[in-house]
């Protein structure tokens, strides 16, 4: 585990950034970067000499309703910026989870966080990943240089693309200061469908007929006994969920369409307005494997394959993103479960219980080194945090 004794470095400005990577990298010192500390324990965990929060770089700097962007220092928290947006008729549309519950953490999930980890809930199926809401940034690299991309408008194609690099790096390229995300309109009304007692593979046919047609569906997922037991369904058997999102009279309209394509599935029911959110910040945080002690998988598979990761592994599943998506908690070995999703075209991330990431083989191997040190030449950053630990 890493050392919880280590007194945080809580630096307020950049530049006070920038002075502790260049002492770092000229004292061979390295550096924990965190900023709610809600995923410490996700990837390896070499020793390291200093722990550096952005917690105190919480400040907004700028919000435009009108321009749907948001400005934000790292250490806002992501509950902060939700409250701010919704007042404005908006929200994050990735719906960034928090898995406070999920990874026992303590503290509350921040932009810079939810942004370096490339986070997204439930509607990734509609609205895109994180890193597709991300326009730009300031930060600092490991060689202690600040250094920005992108800007403050939507539509911005000058330069490299460096959004998607940061987007799921983890904090071991450089430390974020300063976000620009999209935000979009939040949605008048919500309804989602439910379908109950199917049996994976045929859920999987369920949700794929949703979004193959013209529903415009911001939510599939599909829970099994074990899963739908828990609130707040508390259904009796497996739960298979769709979302539809928008103006009343539309979300109407397209749920009774839905309900005629899905007619041959079985009995539907539907939830609407607090008890469907309810329902799928349930799904997001995926509660139902919160207090179960085994590894928890990530597993991001193909959606059209999705179901037949978790059944070539012992363990319970769940699914979402229409299958493209399942949480698996099992004991099976971990090359074992990175083999089984490769070989269906996916990628398996050890959230608890492992190694997060596993080992680099190939040309990917060879172009994380590169990348990495163009931007940590002297490993200040994270040290290991995305490579498996021997």
């Amino acid at each position: 585990m890493l050392d919880e004794a280590i007194r945080p470095l809580e630096p307020a400005s950049a530049d006070e950034i920038v002075a502790a990577i260049a002492e770092a990298g000229a004292a061979a010192r390295r550096i924990e970067v965190v900023g709610g500390a809600t995923k410490r324990s996700v990837g390896s965990t070499e020793p390291v000499d200093v722990v550096l929060s952005t917690q105190r770089l919480d400040r907004i700097v700028d919000y435009s309703p009108d321009e749907l962007t948001l400005t934000a220092q790292a250490g806002a928290r992501i509950a902060d910026l939700e409250r701010l947006v919704a007042g404005h008729g908006q929200m994050l549309a990735f719906e960034p989870p928090r898995w406070t519950r999920l990874l026992s953490a303590r503290g509350e999930p921040t932009l810079g966080g939810v942004i370096s980890a490339n986070l997204s809930g439930p509607r990734r199926i509609r609205a895109g990943a994180a890193r597709d809401h991300f326009l730009g940034f300031e930060g600092v690299s490991g060689r202690g240089e600040r250094f920005k991309a992108g800007g403050r408008v939507v539509k911005n194609v000058t330069g490299y693309d460096l959004m998607k690099l940061m987007a799921g790096s983890w904090g071991t390229l450089a430390i974020l200061t300063e976000l620009t995300i999209k935000v979009l309109p939040a949605a008048r009304a919500e309804t989602t469908l439910l379908l109950f007692g199917l049996a994976d593979v045929r859920a999987h046919e369920a949700m794929q007929a949703a979004m193959n047609g013209s529903f415009e569906v911001s939510g599939a997922a599909h829970l099994p006994g074990f899963a739908a037991h828990a609130p707040p369904l508390k259904a009796e058997s497996a739960v298979t969920a769709l979302r539809l999102e928008g103006f009343e009279g539309s979300v109407a309209a397209r749920a009774d369409a839905l309900t005629t394509t899905l007619s041959g599935f079985g009995r539907i029911d539907r939830l609407d307005g607090d008890h469907s959110r309810e329902f799928w910040i349930q799904v997001r945080e995926v509660e139902a494997l919160a207090g179960d002690p085994r590894p928890l998988w990530r597993l991001l598979l193909p959606p059209a394959a999705g179901w037949r990761g978790p059944h070539g592994l012992p363990g319970d599943a769940l699914y979402d993103w229409a299958g493209g998506l399942a949480w698996l908690a099992s004991e099976e070995p971990a090359e074992k479960v990175r083999r089984v999703v490769r070989d269906l075209g996916g990628h398996a991330v050890c959230l608890r219980g492992g190694d997060a990431f596993g080992p680099r083989e190939g040309p990917l191997a060879g172009l994380q080194a590169r990348v990495k040190a163009a931007f940590d030449p002297l490993g200040v950053l994270n040290p290991g945090r995305m490579e498996a630990t021997p």
